[in-house]
């Protein structure tokens, strides 16, 4: 062997313990992210003693224990404007406030608009399992379950479960935070869309799966 295979060897060894360093770095900022939201959560049916804040609870406490045993992604997208999308999908709904009419029917309406994105929104995460991720990668892809219906089942329960909040509390504030992380969440799917186009497994998933969101809709 060469000197120059051996530094050769050294680097790329370094490169992938630095890999390793990030990773794990990136998974632990992402656990402590949704232990804020788990603790917010719990405070609130504490308070209310509301069961469907107890399922909020529920599915934050599994995205903790998801960030902690993920499986490494093959491929991971390293442009910025991707991170930006996700951190403004996941951390857009913190701005929402309870504030502005609260009519009996938007109350109503949300509650059950709620009650079926969180239903979504646990199916999905279920089914992902240790594929679970942040930013736009290729951590191996899932088929069945919501996920044979349309290929990102999370953010279309991202978006019932924020379009229940703002049925509840309907203000310009909550639509326009509402706005903004749907639109962080659309530019999330095309970026996956992007990163996995490369994959010919997800190709063939993408032509039996049509929709990306909503079925009939997009």
């Amino acid at each position: 062997m060469s000197a120059s295979d051996g530094r050769g060897g050294w680097a790329a060894s370094r490169s992938a313990r630095t890999d390793r360093v990030i990773r794990i770095g990136l998974n632990l900022v992402g656990a402590a992210g949704a232990a804020f939201f788990a603790q917010a959560t719990l405070r609130i049916y504490l308070q209310t003693h509301r069961p469907i804040g107890a399922a909020f609870c529920f599915e934050q406490m599994w995205v903790v224990a998801a960030y902690l045993i993920r499986r490494p992604a093959t491929r991971v997208s390293r442009r910025w404007g991707d991170w930006l999308l996700a951190f403004g999908g996941t951390f857009a709904g913190v701005l929402f406030r309870p504030d502005g009419a609260h009519p009996q029917w938007g109350v109503t309406t949300g509650l059950v608009l709620q009650l079926v994105g969180l239903t979504i929104c646990v199916a999905a995460f279920l089914t992902l399992g240790r594929s679970f991720g942040f930013v736009a990668a290729d951590r191996g892809l899932v088929q069945r379950g919501p996920y044979a219906v349309v290929r990102h089942p999370i953010y279309a329960s991202y978006l019932l479960l924020q379009l229940g909040y703002v049925f509840q509390s309907i203000s310009l504030r909550n639509a326009l935070v509402m706005l903004i992380a749907s639109s962080c969440n659309v530019g999330r799917i095309l970026a996956e869309d992007r990163v996995l186009a490369s994959n010919e497994e997800y190709r063939s998933y993408r032509s039996r799966v049509r929709w990306r969101l909503i079925p009939g809709v997009w």
